[in-house]
C-alpha cells in the first residue's frame, strides 16, 4: 500500500510503498477513505510522543473508511462496514474501561502513535468490537473523519467536561480544529462564547461557527482581563485548545468565581511546565479538568446532532489533499479550519 512514513523524528516524510498491515485478533484493518491533517500528529512527528512511537512510523489517526478485513474474534463488524474509530482505542477489559471511561484506557492504542496509521490507503484497529462506531449512510467520509479527535474531544471537553448549559459564558483559547469544534459545540448549546485567536481567518470561521464575541490575543492586550470584561465578571467555562503556558494560564485566568477550566490543547514537556495562577484558583474555587477524547460508546448524541443538523462539523474542512501533498501540510500547518486527505486521491 501506499503510505506516508519517517524515519526520525522532525525528519523528512516520504510517500512510499510499504506492506499492508496484518489483521489483530479481535481487530480489523480499515480501508481509509478519509483522514485528517491534525497537529497531534505534527508534535508525534517532533517526537513529543516518542516513548510510545517505534520508527520508522506512519502518523495519522483520525479516520473513516470501510472495514477490509476481520479478525478472528469480532463479532459486531463484517467487511464493508463503514465506520470510523475514536482516537484512543480501548482494551475494554481493564478497570477504567469496566468503568465505561475508556477514553483513559490504562491499555490503550493509538493509530499514528503507539502502530501505524491512517496517512495511507489501509490501517489496523485493534479490538474493534469496543472501538469501531458505525456511520450513517448520507454521512460523508471527511465528516466521519473530522469527528474522531478534535470534534469528539471538543464535544466532550465542553458538555462533560466542562458542563457548559443555555446562557452560561465559554471562552475558548485558540481556534484551529479543536477550537472551531468547541465553539460550535458550546454555541449549539446555547452557549455565549468568547473565542480568542492571533489569526484574523480563524477569528473570522468562529464567528461562522457561532462566536459571540471574537477577541485578536495580539491587541487585546492582558487576555485574561480581556475575557472578564466581556463577559462581565469572566467565563463560566474556559477551554485552552491550543495548549500552551500562556494560553492556559490566560484560561483559568479568565474565568468567574467557581468556574470550570478545560485543558484540551497538548502540553508537551518540550514547551514548557506552565505557570498556573493556583492561588486564584483557591480563592475564587475554580476547577481544573482535563479532557481526552471520547469514548466510542458515547458517540451517540453527538452524532444524533450532527445528523439534526445542530452541529456541522462538515463546515470545518476547508480543503481536501491526497497523499502526495501530506509531507509539505504537516510541515506547514498552515491555514484555518480542517484538512482532510483522501488515501485514493
Amino acid at each position: 500500500m501506499r503510505a506516508v512514513v519517517y524515519e526520525a523524528f522532525g525528519e523528512p516524510l516520504e510517500l512510499r510503498d510499504v506492506p499492508e498491515p496484518a489483521v489483530p485478533r479481535g481487530g480489523v484493518v480499515i480501508h481509509v477513505e478519509a483522514t485528517g491533517l491534525c497537529r497531534s500528529d505534527w508534535h508525534g512527528w517532533m517526537g513529543h510522543d516518542a516513548d510510545i512511537t517505534v520508527l520508522p512510523h506512519v502518523p495519522g489517526h483520525e479516520l473513516a473508511g470501510t472495514v477490509a478485513e476481520t479478525g478472528p474474534g469480532v463479532t459486531r463488524w463484517k467487511v464493508g462496514d463503514r465506520v470510523t474509530v475514536p482516537f484512543v482505542c480501548a482494551c475494554g477489559v481493564c478497570g477504567p474501561c469496566a468503568a465505561g471511561d475508556q477514553q483513559v484506557c490504562e491499555n490503550q492504542t493509538q493509530p499514528g502513535f503507539t502502530h501505524w496509521g491512517s496517512y495511507a490507503e489501509y490501517v489496523a484497529i485493534e479490538n474493534a468490537d469496543v472501538n469501531l462506531v458505525g456511520l450513517p449512510e448520507d454521512m460523508t467520509y471527511e465528516t466521519a473523519a473530522a469527528l474522531g479527535c478534535r470534534f469528539a474531544t471538543a464535544f466532550r471537553a465542553v458538555l462533560a467536561q466542562g458542563r457548559a448549559s443555555a446562557g452560561q459564558w465559554v471562552a475558548v483559547h485558540g481556534c484551529g480544529g479543536v477550537g472551531l469544534s468547541a465553539v460550535m459545540v458550546a454555541a449549539a448549546a446555547g452557549a455565549r462564547v468568547v473565542a480568542i485567536d492571533i489569526a484574523p481567518a480563524a477569528l473570522d470561521l468562529a464567528r461562522q461557527c457561532g462566536a459571540a464575541v471574537t477577541l485578536d490575543g495580539r491587541e487585546a492586550g492582558d487576555v485574561a482581563e480581556a475575557v472578564r470584561d466581556v463577559t462581565g465578571g469572566g467565563a463560566h467555562v474556559s477551554l485552552d485548545a491550543l495548549g500552551s503556558p500562556a494560553t492556559a494560564a490566560a484560561s483559568i485566568g479568565g474565568l468567574r468565581r467557581r468556574g470550570r477550566h478545560v485543558q484540551v490543547g497538548l502540553l508537551p514537556p518540550a514547551a514548557g511546565r506552565a505557570d498556573l495562577p493556583m492561588e486564584r484558583v483557591i480563592a475564587q474555587e475554580l476547577e481544573i479538568v482535563g479532557s481526552h477524547g471520547m469514548a466510542a460508546h458515547a458517540y451517540g448524541p453527538m452524532m444524533d446532532m450532527v445528523q439534526a443538523g445542530t452541529l456541522r462539523p462538515g463546515l470545518l474542512v476547508s480543503r481536501t489533499i491526497g497523499l502526495a501533498d501530506v509531507p509539505r501540510a504537516l510541515a506547514a500547518m498552515s491555514g484555518a479550519g480542517f484538512t482532510m486527505i483522501r488515501p485514493r486521491g
